[in-house]
């Protein structure tokens, strides 16, 4: 096939059904839509290029530069089509997690700006952190920036709506899945392409992923987080189930080792939350009325080169390398159940009287927005490498742990004490709790 323009080939991706061998579905196919072959890599392509494409020759007259509140596969998307018109990109971000990411937006050319943060994600709700204000001024448009808006611009869930789901019927026959699974990021993707599902066939059931409390899946929202997207609708779903750090890992080796799709984790637990959901239904669920099999569909968003890192921080073994001792991921729920976990209050009265550590496992810009007095600022990836080599703290040094909402701080809480530590609490809530109740917090 021939095109004109790099961005003619965005969308139109294969639909690939995974072997039954594989999934061990007995009743269902199961298919993967593969946007990891969109040109810039990724689902993002559509939405970035559906964004910016209408406005693109203005920002080129007004000397615009496109910006984006992200780290990752949006960012990526739309600095490659500004790069091609001509226009700077800036990516906007509290922290960048994923280093392949940052080293590839500098690549092509986007500049990065780290912005202090109450959060690791943008909440809309907290008026005064500066990163939803500049959210604020940015949707404020003052000439100066094309900001595509990707949390709140309705282009996002449109670009799905009017590609990937009719794609979808297109390719199963003309006719929509049983079930669409998908991971719950911006919510552009789900919201978009169940939109178009349903208008087809009104009993499709869509399942949303996002990830399990108090793990990181990079392009995936936990269940708290995704509340803070404008375009999450929990109508969309008719379930939202969780999927760990592992077991995205495990479904992404699955589907690069005996699929040949080389996903990415976002992808991978999308398989391994398909597969888990319909598993349960397999053996009740028969053929439609027609005859025809079930279906079941879910999103490849992205590629695993980009999360080397990733991988080699969580199962190295998998990298030819030895496991990592007092690694959060060698955890048990016994271990985490038993951690000593306090409220605002009683963190404070503690602090008072037993003047712990207050170790603040934030990035350092979120740090520097709004902090404990006296607390001090280990980011989460440098506090892990700490404990690899013992403990950081005499045993009997008390120590209180806050993150941004307590998930972080328990996980290496249980390891401190799993290390020895007698007197290691976390704070129930993390800093936002503490923000919430009023606690006095400074800045630097």
């Amino acid at each position: 096939m021939r095109y004109d323009h790099i961005t003619d080939a965005i969308g139109d991706t294969p639909l690939v059904r995974i072997a039954p061998e594989v999934h061990g579905l007995a009743h269902i196919d199961l298919y993967a839509k593969l946007e990891l072959l969109n040109p810039f890599g990724s689902v993002k392509d559509r939405a970035a290029w559906r964004m910016a494409r209408p406005h693109l020759a203005q920002a080129q007259e007004q000397g615009r530069t496109v910006v984006e509140l992200s780290s990752g596969n949006t960012a990526k998307a739309l600095a490659v089509i500004a790069g091609m018109h001509g226009l700077p990109f800036k990516s906007v971000t509290n922290r960048m997690k994923v280093p392949e990411i940052k080293d590839l937006l500098l690549l092509l050319g986007a500049e990065i700006e780290e912005l202090p943060g109450q959060a690791e994600c943008l909440d809309p709700t907290a008026t005064e952190d500066p990163l939803t204000r500049i959210h604020g001024m940015l949707t404020a448009d003052d000439g100066q920036y094309l900001h595509t808006d990707q949390y709140y611009n309705p282009a996002n869930a449109e670009a799905h709506a009017s590609g990937t789901g009719p794609e979808i019927i297109k390719d199963l026959g003309g006719t929509a899945p049983d079930w669409f699974v998908a991971a719950v990021g911006t919510a552009g993707s789900s919201t978009g392409t169940a939109r178009a599902l349903r208008a087809h066939d009104p009993d499709t059931s869509v399942v949303g992923l996002v990830a399990h409390k108090s793990d990181f899946i990079p392009g995936i929202r936990n269940i708290d987080e995704v509340h803070e997207v404008g375009l999450f609708d929990p109508a969309t779903y008719d379930t939202v189930e969780s999927v760990t750090a592992d077991e995205a890992i495990d479904g992404m080796l699955t589907l690069v080792r005996r699929c040949g799709i080389l996903a990415g984790p976002t992808g991978g637990a999308a398989y391994f939350g398909a597969v888990r959901h319909l598993r349960a239904l397999d053996d009740t669920c028969g053929p439609r009325e027609d005859g025809r099999r079930r279906t079941a569909v879910f999103i490849v968003c992205d590629r695993v080169e980009s999360y080397m890192s990733y991988v080699r921080q969580r199962r190295p073994e998998l990298l030819r390398r030895p496991p990592r001792p007092n690694s959060p991921a060698t955890l048990t729920p016994e271990e985490l159940d038993a951690v000593h976990v306090i409220g605002v209050e009683e963190a404070r009265s503690w602090i008072a009287a037993e003047r712990p550590v207050v170790v603040d496992l934030r990035g350092g810009f979120a740090f520097a927005a709004l902090h404990i007095e006296g607390s001090v600022n280990i980011v989460d990836e440098l506090f892990a490498e700490l404990l690899h080599g013992g403990l950081p703290f005499g045993r009997s040094q008390p120590v209180l742990l806050v993150c941004p909402v307590g998930e972080q701080s328990v996980a290496y809480a249980a390891l401190l004490t799993r290390m020895g530590h007698r007197n290691v609490r976390s704070l129930a809530g993390g800093i936002i709790a503490w923000r919430d109740a009023g606690a006095p917090m400074v800045r630097d």
